[in-house]
Formats: C-alpha cells, sequence, structure tokens
C-alpha cells in the first residue's frame, strides 16, 4: 500500500528505542506518507528534534503552545494537540514507556503528547518498550487491558537482549511489524477509539472482539504450539539434530498469548527466553514430543506445529560414550520416528472421536519443489492450513513463507519478521479463511 496522501503523527515517549523512530520516520517517508513529530520532553535527552525534523521535513513538536508567526513551515499550527489531530489520519505512539500509557489509561493530560491523545479522532497504534519487568508490572498490564478495551491498537513487544543487558519481553517491535499494522489500519480503518464491536465466532466457539480491525479471537481459547529442533541421543554425549532455532514457535506462542489464549508451549532444546505467560514444557527427542503432545491435545482449540522434529532416531544407543580409540570408524543405522501429526490429525479428525476438532497448522520445510511437496501434505494430513518455506530462513530472524490453505488458496508472504509472520499466521486461524 502507497502512503502518499495520508499523514501520520509519530509520538516519541522517553526511552532508548527512541533512536529507532527516526529509521521509522524515515520509512514512513519512503512510502508516500506526511509525518509530523510529537516528542515528550524525556525523549528529547535521546535524540535530538532537529533529527526528525531533517527526516520529516516538518517541525517537531513539544510543547502545548507555540508561537506560529516565527516559523516557516506550516504557521497556521499554533495549538498542536488541536491542529494535528484535525491533520491525523493515523496516531502512532514509538517507542510507549510505562508513563505515557499510564497517562493515556487514566486520563491524565499534563504536556502535549498526552493532551494531544485525548483529542484525536483517527486510529492509534502503541508500540510500548521498556524493561521486561516494568512490563511484566501488573500495573502497566493493567493500563495496556484498560487501553485495548478502549479499542486502542498495539504492537506487541518483542522477546530479546534489552539495553540494561536484560532478557526478555520489552524490546521494540520491529520496524516492519509496526509499518504492516500501520499500512493495515490504514488500509481498513476500524472503528474509532473507544468502540466495540463482536467478531466472527473462532470454529463456532464464543464471540471475540474486533480490536483496532485486529481480529483477537484467541481469547479464553487453548493454543497448543510446538517448536525447537529435536536431540536424537547416539550416546550420553552425541547426538543427530537440526539447525531449527524455535524462533517461529517462540513468536507464534508469544503472539497467541498477546491475543488472549491459553498457550501451551512445548519446545525442544533451544537458547531462546520462555515467553512470559504461557505453560512451558521441555522435551528433548521426538519420542519426548510424542509424549507431551498426546497428554495435551486433548485441550486444544487450535494446533500450531512449528517443532522442526527428527524423522529418525539412532536404532541402537550405547548408554556409554563411544570412544574414538576403541574404532576405526561407527556407522549409525537409523530408523524412522513416530509420525506425530499424522497421528495426532488422525484421531483428532474421526468423526467417532469425543475429542474437539481443532484448527491444525503444519510447517513444510523443503529444499525444492516447496508449494508441491506442501499441498500433498497439507492434504495427506488433513491440516486446516500449512506453512511452506525453505532452508534459507533456517535459524534466522526473518523468513519467507507461503501460507496454503485446504482450499487450496495461496498467500505469498515476503521477507518479513517472524513476529510478523506469526500474526499473518494466527489472522488466518481466527479467519479460518
Amino acid at each position: 500500500m502507497n502512503l502518499k496522501g495520508k499523514t501520520i503523527i509519530l509520538a516519541v515517549s522517553g526511552g532508548i528505542a527512541a533512536y529507532k523512530s527516526a529509521e521509522l520516520t524515515r520509512l514512513f517517508k519512503k512510502e508516500g506518507a506526511d509525518v509530523w513529530v510529537v516528542m515528550t520532553k524525556s525523549a528529547k535527552e535521546f535524540v535530538s528534534p532537529l533529527t526528525f525534523e531533517t527526516l520529516s521535513g516538518n517541525r517537531v513538536y513539544s510543547e502545548m503552545f507555540v508561537d506560529s508567526s516565527i516559523f516557516n513551515l506550516q504557521s497556521s499550527i499554533s495549538m498542536p494537540h488541536i491542529d494535528l489531530a484535525k491533520m491525523c489520519d493515523l496516531f502512532i505512539v514509538a517507542p510507549a514507556t510505562a508513563n505515557i500509557i499510564g497517562k493515556f489509561a487514566n486520563g491524565i493530560a499534563d504536556d502535549l503528547l498526552s493532551t494531544f491523545y485525548l483529542s484525536v479522532t483517527s486510529p492509534v497504534l502503541i508500540a510500548p518498550a521498556m524493561n521486561n519487568n516494568m512490563y511484566a508490572n501488573p500495573v502497566v498490564q493493567e493500563n495496556i487491558k484498560k487501553l485495548k478495551g478502549f479499542n486502542i491498537n498495539f504492537v506487541e513487544p518483542g522477546f530479546g537482549e534489552l539495553a540494561c543487558g536484560d532478557k526478555g519481553e520489552g524490546r521494540l517491535a520491529e520496524l516492519d511489524i509496526i509499518m504492516s499494522r500501520a499500512k493495515e489500519l490504514l488500509s481498513n480503518p476500524p472503528m474509532p477509539p473507544f468502540a466495540t464491536s463482536p467478531s466472527p465466532p473462532l470454529d463456532g466457539g464464543e464471540k471475540g472482539e474486533v480490536k483496532g480491525g485486529r481480529k483477537m479471537g484467541l481469547e479464553g481459547k487453548t493454543v497448543l504450539v510446538t517448536a525447537g529442533p529435536t536431540h536424537e541421543a547416539i550416546d550420553p554425549v552425541r547426538f543427530i539434530s537440526n539447525l531449527s532455532s524455535g524462533k517461529m514457535g517462540y513468536a507464534v506462542a508469544s503472539a497467541a498469548r498477546r491475543r488472549g489464549a491459553n498457550v501451551i508451549l512445548i519446545s525442544g532444546p533451544t537458547s531462546l527466553p520462555v515467553p512470559s505467560g504461557v505453560r512451558f514444557i521441555s522435551i528433548k527427542s521426538a519420542s519426548d514430543m510424542r509424549r507431551e503432545i498426546l497428554k495435551e491435545v486433548k485441550k486444544a482449540d487450535v494446533i500450531i506445529m512449528t517443532a522442526a522434529v527428527s524423522d529418525f532416531t539412532p536404532e541402537n544407543y550405547s548408554d556409554k560414550k563411544i570412544k574414538k580409540e576403541a574404532n576405526e570408524g561407527i556407522t549409525v543405522k537409523l530408523k524412522k520416528n513416530p509420525d506425530i501429526l499424522s497421528e495426532i490429525t488422525s484421531k483428532l479428525r474421526n468423526p467417532q472421536s469425543a475429542i474437539r476438532n481443532p484448527i491444525i497448522v503444519g510447517f513444510a520445510l523443503e529444499t525444492d519443489d516447496i508449494i508441491k511437496n506442501a499441498k500433498e501434505k497439507l492434504k495427506e494430513k488433513e491440516l486446516d492450513f500449512i506453512v511452506a518455506n525453505s532452508v534459507n530462513g533456517f535459524g534466522g530472524d526473518q523468513n519467507k513463507v507461503t501460507i496454503i490453505g485446504r482450499k487450496g488458496n495461496l498467500d505469498d508472504i515476503p521477507l518479513m519478521s517472524k513476529d510478523a509472520i506469526a500474526e499473518i499466521i494466527l489472522d488466518k486461524v481466527v479467519s479460518k479463511d
């Protein structure tokens, strides 16, 4: 979507991630948008207003009242909280600190940004960024929940290493995710803030809510996600595995939790921090994965199988380390692991089964004939969707995938972060489209 003719008011509050807002300004300008920046006093301690003025081509505002006669740019703007609000097609706060979120949630208007928020009638998109402990604080979470109830849109923070050195949830969302959400809101404007409306039910279940144009639809649902590789032991210190990082599955689990789902994450060995608010089950081997899935699958409304489960395992396990001095070479004979996905779909798709009929999403990693092989797997395993990808995205932060539906409809997703792909997958799950 080209943003020509659209006016975006970008608010920058006082966090270290403020420097990323400069690049966000540049990206919006590149897409043709007219960008105006509002900064808090604290934000100016991190990035100079001159940076944003240069990138946006417009004056930066941080004070409630200005003497418009001394400015060449848009001199008609003397009351920014009113005049900018009238121009605004989309109001974005990135980064949003705990302080500004608290002000918004409780109607405090003691500076330009908080006053502007009360004046704006366009869609609002908030991208929090703060320390992981601050983000997890019940007061902050309650304020976020309150704003979501007012139909305010959020781009949830990502997981990873924070500026303070901690690891957890609190990083500013990737800029491509913010851009994607902004385009979505501009192309399909939601109801104004403070309005709510029912969304289509998920698989015949209770109704959810539409919040800012994005179907949530997972409130109260149980989502089972598998992630990471498996380790198939040869001896106590050696194993067969693959290059899966688990990032895709962890992104899906995090996104589902943010949408209100009860999330069960079954993961092979990874170095990733466990997403907050999920029930985490750690496994090592394919047999471990199978055992835990069969325990949990009856509870699931949605099953998303991102894990790269080993197809083969050593036929014989040595309970002692195999010594190289005693062997010129060894041959490891492999046997097939059980096909977990086929096993659970055969149980769940059985009309005689008393188990609920969940939405099931599989993944297909291929080196050739990607779409053909994925379509065959989709049909054979009776999946609702399959996500086809190549080895190029294995282990990285980004990927390029194709989502194939049961009716054969293909959606080619361009290269983007795995967090953004997770949101698209869940949108598909909620709409069953």
